[in-house]
């Protein structure tokens, strides 16, 4: 699994699915993961027109169909497990090649789904913080794998 994080972090963008306006929720915590960080993301719901995040406003897509360049896009998967797979789905439609899905975001299905069908998945009850794979806790090592290679 350390093998598939370096490599969704070796991605030029990056999406969130799921994300949110409201601050106490992981879809807002995971789109501001990536604006303090710096990398291009952007939000995936189609609740709303735009998410502000610190002084950025994101416009965002309405579903990962609608990503400008979804092949050289990562896409993070905040979603309950049952729209989770229907996510997926599309992503692998779009062209998508690299997921990461957030602890609690999957079933055994969507698990074994994008393992199977994805270049890189991250997913499972691995990573650091003991409750699975997150972007916010295992993201910055990967992050730096990817980086460290690439020079």
């Amino acid at each position: 699994m350390e093998v598939a994080a370096k490599t969704f972090f070796s991605s030029r963008l990056y999406a969130v699915a799921g994300a949110s306006a409201e601050k106490s929720k992981f879809g807002y915590k995971l789109l501001a993961w990536y604006d303090s960080r710096h990398l291009p993301v952007q939000p995936v719901t189609p609740s709303r027109p735009s998410i502000q995040v610190s002084s950025n406003n994101y416009s965002t897509v309405s579903s990962v169909g609608e990503l400008e360049s979804p092949s050289e896009t990562s896409l993070s998967i905040v979603t309950q497990p049952h729209i989770t797979l229907k996510v997926l789905r599309e992503a692998k439609e779009a062209g998508i090649s690299c997921v990461w899905m957030q602890p609690g975001s999957f079933d055994e299905e969507g698990l074994e789904y994008a393992k199977k069908e994805f270049k890189a998945a991250v997913g499972g009850n691995e990573g650091r913080a003991g409750e699975g794979w997150c972007v916010l806790v295992d993201g910055d090592e990967a992050n730096h794998r990817a980086k460290e290679e690439k020079l």
